[in-house]
């Protein structure tokens, strides 16, 4: 078995506590690379110091995710962007918008997105997408940046219908799939199928987002094997096909 956590959090101060035993578990699981999405300028030597802890599982990004972008966010990206001369991301991220919370700095939010996109495509590095309630808002800033030059992945998808058939149009971005998908609200699995296997990102984005049976404890990679089998079950596929189909789409798309 060879799994790719393409989305988790595993540096940060919720696995202090049990960091050796929880890597052992993702170990058993099968789990063998793990990409770490920046959050903030705060997050950056974390990230950066659990990295170099496991050089050969742990692969980081560098973004400004959209919740922390506020009326500094132009100190914040310079502060972001000047990582890249420093060291090895795999990509840009996590970055987008999100306006669930609160949609005081929207404009901020889709000057710092956009910025991002721009950096992308300037280091050829793929995007590693967040959005929540700003699709619309997402998808107009893609097109106007060009679309067709970027690469990248819409993280912990659980929209509609129609936003999943906009994303399969752009050709070259994958399909994040989490422990949301075993949740009982979970209405996207009726219509999940009209994005092909050959799209879909397996990811955890721990410590969030736990699948069922965990809900309400602290996620971890190892739960990655509940989103495996709700897959196979959606996709008509033995479990050991989804695992090798996106794994192989994991390496495509981060190298």
């Amino acid at each position: 078995m060879y799994l790719i956590d393409t989305h988790t959090h595993i540096f940060l101060e919720e696995f202090d506590a049990d960091c050796t035993e929880m890597m052992e578990r993702a170990a058993e699981a099968g789990i063998k690379r793990f990409c770490l999405p920046n959050i903030d300028v705060d997050s950056i030597e974390r990230l950066d110091a659990f990295a170099d802890s496991y050089p050969s599982l742990c692969f980081p990004m560098m973004g400004l995710h959209p919740t922390s972008v506020g009326e500094n966010f132009d100190r914040d990206l310079a502060i972001i962007r000047s990582r890249f001369e420093k060291r090895t991301y795999i990509a840009v991220g996590e970055i987008g918008l999100d306006l669930y919370w609160d949609k005081t700095y929207l404009r901020e939010q889709i000057l710092a997105f956009e910025a991002q996109l721009q950096w992308s495509i300037e280091m050829n590095l793929p995007v590693a997408i967040h959005t929540r309630d700003a699709f619309p808002y997402v998808f107009e800033s893609l097109h106007k940046i060009g679309v067709a030059n970027l690469r990248g992945v819409f993280h912990s998808f659980g929209g509609s219908r129609e936003e999943l058939e906009e994303i399969v149009r752009c050709e070259h971005f994958m399909i994040g799939i989490n422990g949301v998908l075993t949740y009982k609200n979970a209405t996207f699995r009726e219509y999940l199928p009209l994005a092909p296997i050959e799209r879909i990102l397996l990811e955890t984005d721990a410590p969030y987002l736990p699948p069922v049976p965990y809900r309400g404890k602290r996620n971890e990679p190892a739960y990655i094997l509940k989103v495996v089998e709700k897959l196979a079950e959606i996709y008509d596929l033995p479990t050991t096909d989804i695992v090798q189909k996106t794994t192989a789409n994991a390496q495509k798309l981060f190298g």
